[in-house]
């Protein structure tokens, strides 16, 4: 059984200050795709966020982009789903993860959120049935030090690493709208 995706979302912190943090990785991805796909952003308040709308890959597609800050995003997820009735295994949800390391990039449906905040106010709103896109920032190592590992920019060979990731993920991205995850994982986890 296929699902297509009907929403992707990239999780983030609003704001400049932010902008540049390992934590936007997900926002980075999104802002990519729609780039790519001629898709602009505009604010929707009843969605705590910034979403956009396009036709891609024959399909149509959601973007959103959270304004809420990471540990609120579920409350933006949920309401542009319930509004539509996007079922969560029609979401892909883009995010930073700590236990990959940066250069990686893993797709995998549900699982548990990792101490990862934005993932665990998803969880709080809705099923955690849902496809996730794991982009690798590693983890700093000493536990106490991840706040502010993810809230400060990746150094410059990190960046570069991670901004590869997420380039090969962009060319798994139509095999993910069209449902067909299994291909995309077997192309995106070859290394």
């Amino acid at each position: 059984m296929t699902t297509e995706i009907r929403l992707i979302v990239g999780l983030g912190n609003p704001g400049k200050e932010y902008q540049d943090t390992r934590h936007n990785a997900g926002f980075w991805w999104v802002d990519e795709f729609a780039r790519t796909h001629g898709l602009n952003f505009k604010v929707e308040s009843k969605f705590h966020g910034l979403v956009a709308r396009g036709t891609v890959h024959g399909r149509e597609v959601w973007l959103l982009k959270p304004q809420t800050f990471m540990n609120l995003s579920g409350r933006a997820v949920h309401a542009v789903a319930q509004f539509y009735k996007i079922e969560p295994a029609q979401i892909l949800v883009v995010h930073d993860e700590l236990d990959l390391p940066p250069g990686a990039a893993k797709l995998k449906l549900g699982g548990g959120h990792g101490g990862h905040n934005g993932l665990k106010d998803i969880a709080a709103h809705m099923s955690p049935a849902y496809w996730r896109l794991r982009l690798g920032i590693g983890h700093p190592g000493d536990r106490a030090q991840v706040s502010n590992y993810v809230l400060n920019a990746p150094r410059r060979e990190e960046a570069d690493l991670i901004a590869a990731a997420s380039e090969k993920a962009q060319t798994v991205a139509q095999l993910i709208i069209e449902g067909k995850q299994e291909a995309a994982m077997l192309k995106l986890h070859s290394a």
